[in-house]
């Protein structure tokens, strides 16, 4: 008996044959910022999507917050397992529209690797600090391309740029797109199940249209969400979601930012958290020399620097360098 060996142009030609035509296709891509051989068994985006996962900034994920900072229990969702939810929910769309699964999966799992510790709080006070707003989609590319450079493709790279609904343009890819329907997907649903969990909500305070539309659990949520996306996107030709699921999800969503995401519940932890990254970013801008090396670029001026290194902290390593930083000791 024999193992069938698909080199990478059997998986190319086979992307010909059986993708959607509104696939991106590996072996049209618009390539590399510095080009480089073919791998003989991996395409483009595979290549990607294992130097993604293999990279220090996607490990760092795993300390860093989603929504409760510091949250004490086991289950709280993660900056990673966040990933890993986002990466599934867009896998599972991407197979079903016969889009490219793997350059979903790339982007999904790169998409949030420019976080800063403390979630959405942290990408607030950085803000002050550049011209502008400070955003985790364009530190990702940054950290990607620069940071801790991956040499991705120019599609994967995109996919992450636009990411986040704000960003315009929008991705240009079908699979780009997915990843922003399968992120709201996934940071609503988990974040539900966490705000109940943290006792921050009851499951009464949810909008009873999102309970009628979508249902009583987390994975009736997911699947509903899911088959609205699949099923508009295969009438429509393009990557949507049905106009009355779409408007329910933004619903939601603005009652989670009423309720948890900017809540007063959550306050004095926040301005814990605001006050870390400020003290940080301005004592290591005063300090360059205290920068290591391997968190930015030579020639990056102190403040970005600074920035550079802020951002890829993880929350309790960014805790750790404040408390021995700025916390008096006695001895």
């Amino acid at each position: 008996m024999t193992f069938v060996v698909r080199r990478r142009q059997d998986r190319e030609r086979q992307e010909h044959e059986l993708l959607s035509p509104q696939a991106t296709k590996a072996d049209q891509s618009k390539g590399r910022a510095d080009p480089e051989e073919p791998d003989a068994y991996r395409t483009d985006f595979e290549r990607d999507r294992d130097r993604v996962i293999h990279s220090k900034a996607f490990r760092r994920l795993k300390h860093k917050t989603q929504v409760f900072l510091n949250p004490e229990g086991d289950h709280f969702v993660t900056r990673l397992t966040h990933t890993l939810q986002v990466m599934q929910v867009g896998r599972a769309m991407a197979v079903s529209l016969s889009l490219n699964e793997t350059l979903t999966e790339a982007i999904c799992l790169a998409h949030d690797v420019g976080h800063s510790p403390f979630g959405h709080v942290g990408e607030e006070t950085l803000s002050p600090f550049v011209d502008g707003e400070w955003l985790h989609s364009a530190h990702g590319v940054r950290t990607l391309t620069v940071v801790e450079p991956l040499n991705l493709t120019w599609e994967t790279l995109d996919g992450v740029r636009a990411h986040s609904w704000r960003i315009d343009p929008p991705p240009a890819t079908p699979e780009g797109a997915l990843c922003r329907f399968a992120d709201r997907i996934a940071y609503l649903t988990h974040d539900v199940a966490d705000a109940i969990r943290a006792g921050v909500l009851r499951y009464d305070d949810i909008p009873l249209s999102a309970r009628n539309r979508f249902g009583a659990t987390s994975r009736e949520w997911i699947d509903a969400m899911i088959t609205s996306v699949v099923e508009t996107s295969a009438r429509q030709g393009s990557v949507e979601m049905d106009p009355v699921d779409l408007e329910v999800m933004n619903e939601l969503r603005a009652f989670m930012f009423e309720r948890v995401y900017l809540s007063r519940q959550t306050e004095a932890e926040k301005q814990r958290a605001i006050k870390v990254i400020r003290d940080l970013v301005e004592h290591f801008a005063s300090h360059r020399n205290e920068i290591p090396r391997s968190v930015t670029t030579v020639d990056a001026e102190p403040l970005v620097a600074a920035i550079d290194y802020v951002a890829g902290m993880t929350d309790r390593y960014a805790i750790r360098t404040h408390d021995r930083l700025f916390r008096p000791t006695l001895f």
